[in-house]
């Protein structure tokens, strides 16, 4: 068992528990910037789209898992953030600009659009945002002048400091760009939950009642929340579209707001490592079923031909079996395997067994 002596009151809220974590971090960081030498072009795509993936699913993590509130809309944002950019870069801005000002567009009108939804909870809620979703489709559609409609648009190679990249020109350049920005937004991230304000994410998610009666300012907080989680949901729109390199109104269709917001119920609610975990399952699930198609074919001689609805249908199933048996996800599963090692042979089942108890105030709501 490996303990951690603590001698200053720092050492309780830094983003590493101690020297050895940090040490795991560093390491996998550095894995994750030599990846274009040890892996092939084909999986460092697949691993730039699981970056971008995870990117989407941190903004949706600040909503969802730490603030409480249930959206399956952020499509939505995505396509905003994606076409904010095209458009920014179409009109002369250089990228340094125009992809952080996209965010910026995104998380102003995402915080504009809380504001009515301040009252809703719930499936309420949900369904807001889902509404939302759908009336963005018709949006893009109807502004054809600025979106391309349904004809959609091309993403050109950006210009960064005098370099040109394109995902399919320089993936190299553009992992690393993807990466770059990743790591970025996961340390202010991290550094949020650490301040006041993620504090109050955290808070009003656990109990509403119990958060303004600590002074908690509810509607403030959820407008932030809104507001953060779309402005970072737009960056990985942004990104998004530069990988896919062409798009339009049926891109970010309503399944990606529902694929998104499995992803981080999979990975884990209430944790960074859920939204990466979560994107590691949905980025890979489609080659794990195309390899595994093509080896029982080969074994059992059967078709290798594409059977409609298979990856969602295989995924809807992953979510029922973790909502079933591992509501923690698979960071919570990681938990509790990393614990039974830490106190063998002192562990015990009941140390996550669920709390069922509740405020009887929230009863009212």
């Amino acid at each position: 068992m490996r303990i951690v002596f603590k001698t200053d009151y720092m050492q309780d809220i830094r983003p590493w528990k101690d020297g050895y974590q940090l040490g795991l971090y560093l390491l996998l960081l550095g894995l994750a910037v030599a990846a274009p030498w040890l892996i092939d072009t084909f999986y460092l795509g697949e691993l730039t789209n699981v970056l971008i993936w995870a990117l989407a699913g941190l903004g949706l993590m600040v909503l969802t898992g730490h603030t409480g509130q249930a959206s399956l809309g952020h499509a939505a944002f995505l396509a905003l953030g994606c076409y904010a950019n095209i458009i920014l870069i179409e009109a002369g801005v250089p990228f340094l600009a125009a992809f952080p000002l996209a965010g910026l567009i995104t998380g102003v009108i995402g915080a504009l659009i809380a504001v009515p939804a301040l009252r809703l909870h719930g499936i309420y809620l949900a369904i807001f945002t889902l509404a939302l979703s759908i009336l963005v489709d018709d949006i893009i559609v109807l502004t054809e002048p600025w979106s391309g409609g349904v004809s959609g648009k091309f993403a050109p190679p950006i210009n960064l400091l005098g370099l040109e990249i394109d995902r399919w020109g320089t993936p190299d350049a553009f992992y690393w760009l993807v990466l770059g920005v990743v790591v970025i937004v996961t340390l202010g991230y991290i550094n949020l939950l650490r301040a006041p304000m993620g504090r109050s994410f955290i808070a009003v998610r656990d109990s509403e009642v119990s958060a303004q009666a600590m002074g908690v300012d509810v509607a403030r907080t959820k407008t932030i929340s809104f507001g953060l989680s779309c402005m970072v949901t737009g960056w990985a729109g942004a990104l998004m579209g530069l990988y896919a390199g062409a798009f339009n109104n049926e891109t970010f269709s309503v399944v990606i707001s529902i694929e998104l917001l499995m992803m981080i119920v999979i990975g884990g609610l209430g944790s960074i490592h859920g939204a990466f975990l979560g994107a590691i399952v949905i980025g890979f699930l489609p080659q794990f079923l195309s390899i595994a198609k093509e080896y029982a074919g080969a074994l059992f001689g059967g078709s290798t031909v594409a059977i409609p609805g298979l990856e969602f249908g295989v995924f809807g199933m992953i979510l029922i079996v973790f909502i079933l048996f591992e509501p923690m996800g698979l960071y919570g599963r990681w938990l509790k395997i990393r614990t039974w090692f830490e106190l063998f042979p002192f562990y015990r089942k009941d140390m996550f067994k669920r709390q069922k108890s509740y405020l009887k105030t929230e009863r009212l709501r």
